[in-house]
């Protein structure tokens, strides 16, 4: 199908050249940032054909997609917001991968329905940030309020889903904010899930850290979390760094 045929009012389709895959993308809904970039480096390589991966709050299927080299197997995402999980499905089809993805437009809490307990090998999860309460200051753009807050699922949710989806020893990767890192690793073993490999991202060098990546495994044993060396994104002149470079564009720049 010609691309321009896969676009919607307002969409564009962005490339990671990196990983040789497009992504349809609508700033006025949902935008892929670095944060999918950084998640999907994060997971470990597996091969295997019969893998089974899950993408909770999965977008427009960005993460998932920038694995289809890394891992094999086939690939289920999970988005609520119809409009996102329309992108994610017409994304699937522009890079020709409809064998390995489905998409369901659901809501995580119903994921049972459509997937089985303890059936997934590798569960993903990018999920909104920032809770909510009467003070918080969210988005008046309702897409993007869900999106980033915790409007319709909150981390209990994914943490218990993440864990229910999971078969014993199966991994399950999340990215998240530093300053809820108490909450997430309580929330990670309360459910199961044994953090394993943490890895900080900070902004630039001199800059604490505003993003957490995190590998847990389900009933992992207890001990043996490994902190790996920090990534820093920006070079104090604002340029990316090295790593980061490497990661958007691969050899090409």
């Amino acid at each position: 199908m010609d691309n321009d045929k896969l676009l919607k009012a307002n969409e564009r389709i962005d490339q990671l050249y990196s990983q040789d895959v497009q992504i349809i993308q609508n700033p006025n809904c949902f935008a892929f940032s670095l944060d999918a970039v950084l998640l999907a480096d994060f997971v470990r390589p597996n091969k295997k054909r019969q893998t089974k991966i899950v993408d909770l709050c999965a977008g427009n299927g960005a993460i998932g997609l920038f694995l289809h080299q890394k891992l094999g197997g086939h690939f289920t995402e999970v988005e609520l917001q119809q409009a996102i999980a329309d992108m994610a499905e017409r994304t699937v089809k522009l890079n020709h991968l409809e064998e390995r993805y489905d998409v369901l437009n659901m809501d995580i809490k119903d994921v049972y329905e459509k997937i089985p307990k303890d059936s997934a090998d590798i569960v993903l999860c990018n999920p909104p940030y920032f809770p909510t309460n009467e003070h918080s200051q969210k988005n008046p753009n309702q897409a993007l309020a869900i999106a980033r807050h915790e409007i319709k699922t909150n981390l209990m949710m994914v943490v218990e889903k993440m864990s229910g989806l999971l078969k014993m020893n199966g991994r399950g990767y999340l990215v998240h904010r530093p300053d809820r890192l108490a909450e997430i690793l309580t929330t990670l073993t309360s459910h199961r899930l044994a953090p394993k490999r943490i890895r900080f991202i900070h902004p630039k060098p001199d800059r604490e850290a505003n993003i957490v990546l995190i590998e847990a495994i389900k009933d992992g044993g207890d001990g043996g979390v490994r902190v790996v060396p920090p990534l820093v994104v920006n070079q104090a002149n604002g340029e990316y760094g090295t790593e980061v470079q490497r990661l958007l564009y691969g050899d090409k720049k």
